[in-house]
């Protein structure tokens, strides 16, 4: 799922001429629904809980004018037809036109929140059958109408008073208008829906209407992602009887859910785009880490870190977006969609025929080995460890873990229906046993629950830094130039980009190592981390090596192939336990290498070792330890 804020001016000068016509183009005397009509998808549909409150109906055509009154003014969605009404029966200009008004006026009028399934489903979609096609639309509904339940009862907020301090529920939820389409740019099938949400909503206690706070909404994204990708891979395996498995899409990333069965080598004849994307990526990448100024300083930075990445990503789909394909109807595609992937597979043409029934096969024995109740307290240890390793500094919101725990529930019921509530029951066994509360808070803000901040419980201290002045990093000189790595003119391709290891390796292996700690806790009748305030020494190996690992040349690399999460690897094996182990060791040994080296002094003597001809000066009788609280032996005084 992604999302963006609808502005006054978008919903004239995007929406209405491009976005809900298929992504097309729109001549401007030609009406919205002709338009709809002549690109092949069908007029939008309104739906939410806030539909009564504006007079609308659940299903109902969302007309131009609704569209360009809601999101284009902020105003009711019939406001015109109110202050005709108004001025009929005799009202003042001014007072009609306060008929149509939803509160006062904004500049953020909506939220675009645009759903696709998963590929494999995409694929079942357009070169299944009709019953299986309409059983998928089916699941993409039941999954967006959960999404936007959820929005409308744990998200969406109201803040009113003097800088915002009050914060309310919508009383009676929020309207949305949900338009769908049926192709990518590139020609390929591509179901998604764009959603455009209204964040107008009533005050339960005044009954004034107020604006919902975009900001929590964007903060909720990846959650209500989510939510989405594991209720509508749900709905479909229990409509059609079939199962999921991870994907890896992009090696050192989060695993996608697919439809198991279905050849992954007939995703690649939908992945034109993709591969224009990556292609373009690389070169931006080599551009990127060879870009050097006048002085043959460069310019950004020897690596590409994670953020960089994704921000070329954009780039690189900017750069090759292409022209939209003439419009055509959704039997005229499915019909070019069968004939150009029976010419894609070539001599497996006869798989596309068979795809369901071979997911099926494949459905059968996954679902013969997944256990039917999900273990509250392992997913609780594998969620916060998740989340501790892929945020920042170890810190995070109920919201990251809420997320987190969503992804672990589509991963281990591989497409089983579960009982409403358990990512809930999931998050708080998580905060109860597994996290501290670490917030500061200076604004009402951060009192609330969804604000306060956690870390995990076993996060340990940071290895104290020394204050010798030799034993600071030397730094080279500004005016020095930082060479590019490697030089030109190499091409793309001859060398390997260097980039930051991602972080979902790391957080594969905490969860491991975590999980297996609960095992053993268990099997013990020990406590998980036991009565000492210090925390565990391999929790603190954990730490360190989310730390080194993320250096591209420190630390010792563990190789990830026997973790990757696949259907195998629900337990860990002794020998991937031992593995873990051994590797804990070596972390455990350089961590203590790292705090010896920090602690030398500058002449490079051993720690605690006197200098030539000190020994006279010292008598034994005034021999005496340094007071905790002062400098002690090769520790200079703070600068």
């Amino acid at each position: 799922m992604d999302i963006a804020l609808i502005t006054r001016g978008q919903m004239y000068r995007y929406y209405l001429r491009r976005v809900l016509v298929g992504d097309g183009r729109r001549s401007r005397r030609k009406s919205l629904r002709r338009a709809q009509q002549e690109a092949g998808v069908p007029a939008g549909r309104w739906m939410g809980r806030g539909l009564p409150v504006l007079g609308l109906a659940l299903g109902a055509e969302v007309t131009e004018a609704q569209l360009r009154s809601l999101f284009g003014e902020g105003r009711h969605p019939d406001a015109d037809r109110l202050v005709a009404q108004q001025l009929a029966a005799g009202k003042k200009p001014a007072a009609a036109y306060r008929a149509g008004a939803l509160g006062r006026r904004v500049k953020v009028t909506g939220a675009d929140l645009v759903f696709r399934p998963q590929a494999t489903l995409q694929l079942l979609w357009a070169l299944g059958d009709e019953e299986t096609r309409t059983a998928i639309e089916t699941a993409h509904e039941r999954a967006i109408a959960v999404v936007l339940a959820w929005i409308e009862d744990d998200v969406a907020v109201i803040r009113y008073g003097a800088g915002g301090p009050h914060r309310t529920r919508p009383a009676h939820g929020l309207a949305a208008a949900r338009f769908r389409h049926y192709e990518a740019r590139s020609g390929m099938p591509l179901l998604h829906d764009h959603l455009l949400l209204s964040l107008r909503g009533l005050r339960p206690d005044d009954d004034v209407w107020g604006a919902v706070h975009s900001t929590a909404l964007l903060e909720s994204a990846v959650a209500a992602s989510a939510l989405y990708n594991e209720v509508v891979m749900m709905e479909e395996c229990e409509a059609l009887g079939l199962a999921s498995e991870p994907r890896t899409v992009t090696a050192g990333r989060r695993p996608v859910m697919e439809v198991a069965g279905v050849p992954h080598e007939l995703i690649r004849w939908t992945a034109r785009r993709g591969e224009q994307i990556a292609a373009c990526l690389t070169d931006l990448e080599h551009e990127y880490v060879t870009a050097t100024d006048d002085d043959g300083n460069l310019k950004f930075g020897p690596v590409v870190s994670e953020r960089a990445r994704a921000r070329l990503n954009r780039i690189a789909a900017r750069k090759t977006r292409p022209a939209k394909p003439r419009p055509r109807s959704l039997t005229r595609l499915r019909e070019d969609w069968h004939r150009s992937a029976r010419a894609f597979l070539a001599a497996g043409a006869d798989l596309i025929d068979s795809l369901l029934e071979r997911a099926r096969a494949a459905a059968r024995a996954i679902r013969a080995r997944v256990a039917a109740v999900v273990d509250v307290g392992l997913a609780a240890v594998a969620v916060t460890a998740t989340v501790f390793v892929m945020n920042k500094d170890g810190c995070f919101h109920r919201r990251h873990l809420l997320a987190e725990a969503r992804r672990h529930l589509a991963l281990v019921q591989r497409g089983r229906r579960r009982e409403p509530g358990l990512d809930e029951t999931i998050v708080n066994t998580a905060l109860a046993a597994h996290c501290t509360d670490i917030t500061e808070a200076r604004t009402a803000l951060g009192e609330e629950p969804g604000y306060r901040l956690y870390t995990a419980r076993w996060a340990p201290a940071a290895p104290p830094r020394s204050r010798t002045p030799a034993a600071e990093p030397t730094r080279a000189p500004k005016s020095a130039p930082t060479p590019a790595a490697p030089f030109l003119p190499l091409e793309p391709g001859e060398w390997d980009i260097p980039r930051v290891p991602l972080r979902h390796d790391l957080a594969v292996i905490a969860a491991r190592i975590l999980t297996a700690r609960l095992h053993t806790a268990r099997r013990t009748g020990h406590p998980l981390y036991g009565t000492a305030a210090r925390p565990p020494t391999d929790s603190g190996q954990l730490l360190l090596f989310a730390q080194e690992q993320r250096r591209p040349t420190a630390g010792p690399v563990v190789d990830l192939s026997a973790l990757r999460t696949d259907l195998e690897a629900l337990e860990l094996t002794a020998e991937q336990l031992a593995y873990l182990s051994r590797a804990g060791q070596r972390l455990a040994a350089l961590r203590k290498d790292s705090v010896r080296r920090a602690h030398r002094p500058a002449d490079g003597s051993a720690p605690g070792a006197q200098h030539p001809g000190a020994a006279h000066r010292q008598d034994k009788q005034h021999a005496h330890r340094q007071p905790p609280h002062e400098p002690g032996p090769g520790h200079g005084a703070p600068h």
